[in-house]
């Protein structure tokens, strides 16, 4: 069994949550979310809110000041490698107690399907707004990171 190795970036005016599935293992190698150097994540809120996050604490500066939180659906699961797909045995972090210690949290947006189906399948009674984003990994080719950017915006000032 492996569990999340680190805390949600969050704050207590936090107001947009950003939930993905379950680090990839060069986010659990480098210990900080989004960690691969291909995944278009920090790339995507680079260039949206035209700033440069070239360390973690500038990345963290920036989700504080932006009012955007941090955090994966999945607290503990089996897994063979980074792919959502071969997730196994899964056990989901407590997002209800979370959004009631951070109520200034408003909408919460999936990066993919996995992300958003858990969160269906176990909280789908919570009543915040939510929208499912393209997944930034590199492996989600079917679109292009300009349409990833476009649909990311939309979703912080839509």
């Amino acid at each position: 069994m492996c569990s999340h190795p680190f805390e949600p970036i969050i704050f207590k005016d936090s107001e947009v949550l950003i939930l993905g599935t379950f680090p990839s293992l060069d986010s659990f190698k480098y210990e900080f979310y989004y960690a691969h150097k291909r995944n278009q994540f920090w790339r995507i809120l680079e260039d949206i809110f035209d700033v440069r996050l070239e360390n973690e604490a500038k990345k963290i500066e920036f989700l504080k000041k932006s009012k955007i939180a941090l955090w994966d659906i999945v607290k503990s699961c089996q897994r063979k490698n980074s792919s959502d797909t071969n997730l196994k045995d899964i056990r989901c972090n407590d997002i209800p107690k979370l959004l009631q210690d951070y109520p200034s949290i408003v909408k919460i947006g999936f990066t993919g399907q996995k992300s958003y189906k858990l969160y269906q399948k176990h909280f789908s009674a919570l009543h915040v707004e939510t929208i499912v984003l393209p997944s930034p990994s590199p492996a989600y080719a079917k679109m292009s990171i300009k349409e990833k950017t476009k649909i990311y915006k939309g979703f912080f000032f839509g």
